[in-house]
C-alpha cells in the first residue's frame, strides 16, 4: 500500500509547522484562563463539601481530606483517559465510570450544600462544581492536543496500495515498536523522536509509515 504522496501530505498540513505564533498564543493564553477558573471553582467546591462534610458528622483532618478524594478521583480518571489517547488505546472502562462517578459526588455536595437556600442556592451552589469539571476537562483537551496538530492528519491519510519501501530509520521505527505496532496502535510523535532521535517532521513520516503497516 502506498501513501498520499508529498504534496498531499503537505496540503494535508502533515508536513507543514506544527504549531504557528498565533496557536501558541491561543493555547497559552486560553491554559492561564481555564487554569484561573479551575482553580478559583476548585477552592469554592472544597469549602462547599467540607461544610457539608462537617454539618454530617464528621471533623477534623476527615472533612479536609474526604473532598480531595472526589476531585483526585476526577484528576486521576482524565489523566488515564490523556495517557490512552496519547498512546492511541482503549481508554479503560474504569476511568470512564470513575470519572463520572467523580462528576456526580461533586455535584451532588455542591448541590446539596445549597439546597437549604431553595432551587436557586442549589444552581448557585452547583456552578463551581460544574466549572471545575468543565474547566478540568478543557486544559486536558489542550494538553492532549499540544503539540501533535499534525498526528491528527493521520486519521486523514488514504492507504491505496501497498506499504512502500522502508527507508534505514522506517525499518528501525518498525523493529523498535514491533510490539505495538502487532497491537494495532501507532507510537506518539514524542516517542519516535525520543526513540530514533529525529526531529518533528521526519517523525511525522516515520508514524505514517507506521500507521501504514499497523492498518495491514
Amino acid at each position: 500500500m502506498t501513501l498520499h504522496s508529498n504534496r498531499d501530505q503537505t496540503s494535508l498540513g502533515i508536513n507543514g509547522p506544527a504549531v504557528t505564533g498565533a496557536d501558541r498564543i491561543i493555547r497559552t493564553t486560553t491554559a492561564l484562563v481555564v487554569l484561573s477558573v479551575a482553580v478559583i471553582a476548585a477552592i469554592v467546591s472544597f469549602e462547599h463539601a467540607y461544610e457539608l462534610i462537617r454539618a454530617h458528622g464528621e471533623g477534623g483532618w476527615t472533612a479536609r481530606l474526604v473532598p480531595f478524594t472526589v476531585d483526585g478521583l476526577i484528576y486521576s480518571s482524565s489523566m488515564v483517559m490523556l495517557q490512552s489517547a496519547r498512546h492511541h488505546i482503549r481508554v479503560p472502562a474504569l476511568a470512564l465510570w470513575l470519572l463520572a462517578l467523580g462528576i456526580v459526588a461533586t455535584l451532588a455536595a455542591n448541590v446539596t450544600h445549597g439546597l437549604g437556600h431553595g432551587p436557586i442556592g442549589a444552581v448557585v451552589a452547583a456552578w463551581p462544581a460544574v466549572a471545575l469539571v468543565g474547566s478540568y476537562e478543557l486544559l486536558m483537551w489542550l494538553i492532549r492536543t499540544g503539540g501533535h496538530g499534525p498526528a491528527h492528519a493521520l486519521d486523514a491519510v488514504h492507504v491505496t496500495e501497498d506499504v512502500p519501501a522502508a527507508d534505514a530509520l522506517q525499518a528501525q521505527a518498525a523493529d523498535t515498536f514491533a510490539e505495538q505496532i502487532a497491537k494495532g496502535t501507532v507510537p506518539a510523535i514524542r516517542a519516535i523522536r525520543s526513540a530514533l532521535h529525529v526531529g518533528q517532521p521526519h517523525a511525522q513520516q516515520i508514524q505514517m509509515y507506521l500507521a501504514a503497516i499497523a492498518r495491514t
